[in-house]
Order: structure tokens, then C-alpha cells, then sequence
């Protein structure tokens, strides 16, 4: 957590401004529990003697857009004061944000001022779809926002209040609630707060534990919050039967024999490997990863060889139909998805969509037979004619559920099949590219490697991300021999990341191609 107050967390004692309204505004978007956080405060304020008025101003649906919901306040008098229906820039002494990019955005909007506005904050992230349409990391930086907070807000209040309420078995709004009444921001004492809870009737005891779990947070301050990244070991831990854990073992020691820099993210990429398939593909992916080290010098911080660690185990996890239907088959999703909707006994209805292409039903057939299919137009038409529409499993019911749950336990076969080996001739090809290229150029080899970042998804997403991914290596070749071969390389591939058109793309090459 983070704060700048200096007036400790009690409530402010009265004084004159507070015969002025006070002015609170609320961004979150839906399911974050804004409407009920909103009710409480209205309820509170006049349970004290408060005249109040709360608005809202939707905004739009699927995390574009946040709702910001104001309330205005003033000691009750023998006239009723006049109150207005939405927040002026440098016109707030509170602001809630639900989520960090709210924050953010409050701060742009002019509504958090180091004159007077409280500003208090959940540090989770619920991504924005302009975020995730991104075809790299489109994830805004919480820091930015932070260190503007730092800068905008008079009192300053962040931590994890989403995380805290599932802790609690409540949401978020409880613990915004609870952050409020901590802060002492509003003349009310706690025990009014919690009356305000329970006037509600609504889940009271869970909302009641999360409240009290941010009101401790704020008045007790722990240290700094460790982002969960850096919270995130390399330890893999590894169970089944016996023979099994002794090949295990057995990579694990060829792990431990790797230079120093490059272990931590080999074990990471052998875990993912293995999990992906088995013990003798995590094999194969240590005779990738070694046939590096040759190639590389502590000089360098064996940065070609981590980089290979991480790519290849990337490349190597490849996200096919037996992968997917394996993953939404977990007993772990389910749990995990019953835990979300606090179904309790009732039975939770679940529909997955499916709209697989002919390129994956005929990824899917043995090798030859798959590869003599692929060449076939006639046959091509055909079985895109039976297969590419929307389907929806319904995997709740037994039908649909084995059929998924069959498709997921194809990992033995899958080594079979088209998909594997034209992977295989993939990272093949761009593997022995980038060792050709540390002999030469070892930043650009580097840079090769990299490049694998470009190649993401299932179906469509994984046909455009490859196609851009063979348009940036193309262009290595090209660019050889260059003192700046690296650099280039580099601002392709972010070029590429840029949209997913690839209009940036094209440009960069256009640029490329004049100069070589």
C-alpha cells in the first residue's frame, strides 16, 4: 500500500468546510458493485443527519467504458441545499476507483487535485479491450499511474482491494467501502459504516469481514506490495509415478549443469514443455536449449541462450484443438469457475463456442494423410463445408463434455499428427536461423529469437501472427551484414506488434527494403 496521508486515518474532526457539500465520485465498470457501493454511502450519509443526492452516468459495456457515479453530501438545514448531478474537474475531495486505470483516468479527466481530492484506489487490473486487441503487451503501466497519483492527490490510498474481498469472500465494493470509512475522508465514525452494511440486507456478513479487512488495511499500513511477477518462482513442482520422476530428475540435473543466468527460465520453459506433453519432449527441449550454449559466453550474460530457454519452450506449447479441449475439460476450470459464481450446490451451466476451420480438422489427421488433404481444394471444401460453424458445447452435460474430454487426451497421438510436424519443421528452421546467426551477429541472433513473440493464438489469430512472424525473419536476411542489423530487426517486430492489421508492418518493410 501506498499513502501519502499525513492526518493519520481518523476521522476528520468538525470544522467550517465541512458546512460546504463534500463531493465524492465513483469510477468502476460493471460487476465491480459501484450501484451498491454508491446506495451505501447515500444510506450513510443520511443516517448521520446528511442531506445527499447520488447520480450516474453509465458507460459502455465490455470494459470500454466506466460508470462514474457521484454523490454530494451537506449537513441538513432549514433549507435544502442544491446539489449537482456530476463531478467538475477540480471540483472533488473524494475519489474511488475501482480498478488502476480508473485512477488514471480520473487523474486526466482533472478530478483528483493535490489541493483537496482523497484518492483511493484498488491496484488490480481488469484489462480494457483496446488492451487486449493488441497483438503484443498492450497492458498500460500501473507505475505511470501510480507515480502520478503521487503527484495529483492530496491523500493517497492503493492497494489490492479486489484481491481482499475474495479473500473475504465478498467484492470489491466491500472493501472500497472499507477503505473509505479507514481513510477518514468522511466525518462518520466506523460503527455508522457498518450500520450502513447491514441496513442493506444483501450478503452482510461476508461484505461486513471484507470491510473490516481494508478498514485494518488502511489504519495498520503494511509494506509495499510485491507485484505478483516478482512474487513468481522458477521452482517447478513435479508429481506422478515413480519411473516417470526419475526421467524428471534426470532433466532436471542436465538443468542444474546449464550456465548459471540461464537456469531459472530453463526450468520454467522445461516445466511447460513437459506439461504440454511428457518427459521425452522436455528431453527434446533441453537438446534445443544446449545446443545454444556453445554458441554463447558468459561475457554476454548467456543472454542468447535464456532467450532460447524462453522461445523455444513457447514454440515447442503450441495451442492445437487437443490443447485447448484439454484445458476446458480441467477439473481445476471448473472449480475455479464455480468458486467465481459462488454457485454453492447449484449446478453451474456452462457453454464453450467452437468454430474450427478445415485447416484444423485436417491438422489434426496423421502427417501424410493430413499433408495429401491439405492439397486436395476438393476435399478442403468439403470439410470446411461440415465443420466451419459456430458450435456451442455445452460441456455440462455428459455429450459434449467427453467429446472435449476425449479430444484432450490425444497427447500421445499428437506427435502424429500434421500440426506437430509442421511445427516441427518451423522451429526447426528458425532455431538453426538463429544459431547461423550468433556466428556472425550475436545481437541479431538474439533479436531472431525474440521474434517468436509475434506467433500467438489458435486458428485465426495463429495464422495472421505466423504470417507476420515469416514477413519480420524474412527480412533478417536482408539486414545481415549491417552494424544496425539488430536494431532493425527489433523495430520490426514491435512494428508488427503495433496492430493487427499490420499496416505498421508494411511500412517498416517498405523502409527496410529502400535501404538494403
Amino acid at each position: 500500500m501506498n499513502t501519502t496521508m499525513t492526518e493519520a486515518f481518523t476521522p476528520r474532526p468538525p470544522e467550517e468546510k465541512l458546512n460546504t457539500i463534500i463531493k465524492l465520485a465513483i469510477l468502476a465498470v460493471g460487476g465491480q458493485g459501484g450501484g451498491v457501493l454508491t446506495s451505501w454511502i447515500e444510506a450513510l450519509a443520511r443516517s448521520q443527519g446528511y442531506a445527499a443526492q447520488a447520480t450516474s452516468v453509465a458507460g459502455v459495456a465490455q470494459r470500454t467504458g466506466a460508470t462514474i457515479y457521484y454523490v454530494e453530501m451537506a449537513p441538513a438545514g432549514e433549507l435544502p441545499p442544491i446539489f449537482s448531478l456530476s463531478p467538475t474537474p477540480g471540483d472533488v475531495d473524494i475519489m474511488i476507483a475501482a480498478e488502476m486505470m480508473e485512477a488514471g483516468r480520473a487523474i486526466q479527466r482533472g478530478f483528483v487535485t493535490p489541493d483537496r481530492t482523497t484518492l483511493i484506489a484498488s491496484t488490480h487490473r481488469a484489462l480494457a479491450v483496446s488492451e487486449k486487441m493488441v497483438p503484443g503487451d498492450g497492458i498500460a503501466s500501473s507505475d505511470e499511474v501510480r507515480a502520478a497519483a503521487e503527484v495529483a492527490a492530496e491523500s493517497l490510498i492503493l492497494f489490492d482491494m479486489d484481491q481482499l474481498a475474495a479473500k473475504n469472500g465478498s467484492v470489491i465494493s466491500s472493501t472500497m467501502f472499507g477503505a473509505l470509512a479507514g481513510s477518514g475522508a468522511l466525518p462518520f465514525a466506523r460503527a455508522a459504516f457498518e450500520d450502513a452494511i447491514r441496513a442493506s440486507g444483501k450478503g452482510v456478513d461476508a461484505s461486513l469481514r471484507a470491510f473490516g479487512a481494508a478498514f485494518d488495511r488502511v489504519q495498520s499500513p503494511e509494506a509495499e506490495e510485491v507485484p505478483a511477477a516478482a512474487q513468481t518462482s522458477g521452482n517447478v513442482t513435479a508429481q506422478g509415478p515413480a519411473r516417470l520422476m526419475k526421467h524428471w530428475q534426470d532433466l532436471t540435473r542436465r538443468i542444474d549443469a546449464l550456465p548459471m543466468p540461464t537456469q531459472d527460465m530453463a526450468r520454467r520453459g522445461l516445466g511447460k514443455v513437459v506439461e504440454f506433453q511428457d518427459v521425452e519432449y522436455g528431453r527434446e527441449y533441453l537438446d534445443r536449449v544446449e545446443s545454444f550454449v556453445p554458441l554463447d559466453h558468459h561475457d554476454n550474460g548467456f543472454e542468447l541462450t535464456t532467450e532460447a530457454a524462453k522461445h523455444i519452450a513457447n514454440a515447442m506449447a503450441y495451442d492445437d484443438i487437443i490443447r485447448v479441449a484439454g484445458l476446458k475439460t480441467r477439473a481445476a476450470r471448473f472449480a475455479r469457475i464455480e468458486a467465481e459464481m459462488k454457485s454453492g450446490p447449484s449446478p453451474v451451466q456452462l457453454t464453450e463456442f467452437f468454430h474450427p476451420r478445415a485447416e484444423e480438422i485436417v491438422s489434426l489427421l496423421p502427417a501424410g494423410l493430413g499433408e495429401r488433404t491439405e492439397q486436395n481444394p476438393k476435399w478442403m471444401a468439403r470439410i470446411d463445408r461440415w465443420f466451419n460453424r459456430g458450435r456451442r458445447l455445452r460441456t455440462h452435460r455428459i455429450s459434449h463434455f467427453l467429446l472435449l474430454y476425449t479430444l484432450g487426451g490425444l497427447r500421445g497421438y499428437r506427435r502424429k499428427t500434421l500440426r506437430h510436424a509442421t511445427e516441427q519443421a518451423h522451429l526447426n528452421a528458425w532455431q538453426a536461423s538463429s544459431s547461423a546467426a550468433a556466428a556472425t551477429d550475436y545481437a541479431l541472433a538474439c533479436e531472431l529469437l525474440r521474434c517468436r513473440r509475434l506467433v500467438k493464438g489458435y486458428s485465426d489469430t495463429h495464422a495472421r501472427s505466423l504470417s507476420k512472424f515469416d514477413r519480420v525473419t524474412a527480412c533478417a536476411g536482408l539486414l545481415q551484414g549491417r552494424d544496425d542489423a539488430a536494431q532493425w530487426l527489433a523495430r520490426l517486430r514491435e512494428a508488427a506488434l503495433q496492430d493487427e492489421k499490420g499496416d505498421a508492418l508494411d511500412g517498416a518493410i517498405r523502409t527496410v527494403e529502400s535501404f538494403c
